[in-house]
């Protein structure tokens, strides 16, 4: 009997994992399609990654996105950083308001984000004559950065909750100052939450469809946008081979995070644990 239910158990996780991946697996195949659509399969070749790099419009549509996604995951880890860690170690009575508000933007539909950033970057730029918003890029960037910052300051929190306080104050009865201390005690020990909420906010970016739609300009099209612009004349196989190329970007992402947690001496649990937020 226990051997039947491994079996299940063992079928019903590979169905999973072919729902879950097989739709990337079929983009990834078809971004070597020849074909004139990306739906129509031609024949093997190189050539969508051709046009792909040789499109004015893709390479600039990716440059903004990659641009914004780099801005936004710095801002939010640092500022998520210091969020979480003053959550776990100075909690007082404003604490519980702090992580309701945060819960309050993680919850909120992306949607109404939009609707309430766009008239806010026109009134800024406009009527109180801040060119700055509007630039389409620091757009993207404080549109992704909401969400991020609010995602990063619940992994760091979660972080040092389970970790002991002693340890922060033994730097101190060693005469250590606060930012020495910080420096060279909590950052280390705050390094694999830190690592993922950076590696999280970056790809979260990535993919902000909706609020790019609404707050991007003229001449700042990020890839999301791109694409959904693309479905109007039906999507060519050079956009499979730039999500192709994106996706490969992010597994480098991983690799590295997982490279920098190795070295520190995390174990491979810790590691996943890290890696999945």
């Amino acid at each position: 009997m226990n051997r039947t239910s491994n079996r299940v158990l063992a079928v019903w996780a590979a169905m999973v994992f072919v729902f879950l991946f097989l739709p990337i697996v079929m983009i990834v195949i078809y971004s070597f399609n020849d074909g004139r659509l990306l739906v129509s399969w031609n024949q093997f070749g190189l050539q969508p990654y051709e046009s792909a790099f040789g499109s004015p419009q893709i390479m600039n549509s990716v440059w903004v996105t990659l641009q914004a996604a780099v801005w936004a995951a710095l801002i939010a880890t640092a500022l998520g950083t210091l969020a979480g860690i003053a959550l776990a170690r100075r909690a007082g009575k404003w604490a519980p308001w702090v992580v309701l508000l945060l819960a309050l933007v993680t919850v909120t539909p992306e949607i109404v984000d939009a609707v309430a950033l766009l008239p806010w970057f026109v009134m800024l730029g406009a009527d109180f004559n801040m060119p700055i918003f509007a630039n389409g890029i620091v757009r993207l960037v404080i549109g992704n950065t909401l969400f991020a910052t609010a995602v990063v300051s619940f992994i760091v929190r979660a972080r040092f909750e389970g970790l002991d306080e002693k340890l922060e104050e033994a730097s101190a009865d060693l005469y250590a100052d606060g930012f020495t201390t910080f420096r060279r005690v909590t950052l280390p020990l705050a390094m694999p939450a830190v690592l993922s909420g950076a590696l999280l906010a970056f790809t979260l970016s990535l993919d902000s469809t909706v609020i790019a739609s609404f707050v991007s300009v003229s001449g700042s099209t990020p890839w999301p946008v791109h694409i959904l612009s693309s479905l109007k004349t039906g999507l060519r196989p050079e956009i499979a081979a730039m999500s192709t190329v994106m996706l490969v970007l992010t597994f480098v992402a991983l690799a590295l995070v997982a490279l920098v947690l190795r070295r520190s001496g995390e174990s491979t649990a810790d590691i996943a644990r890290t890696m999945a937020g």
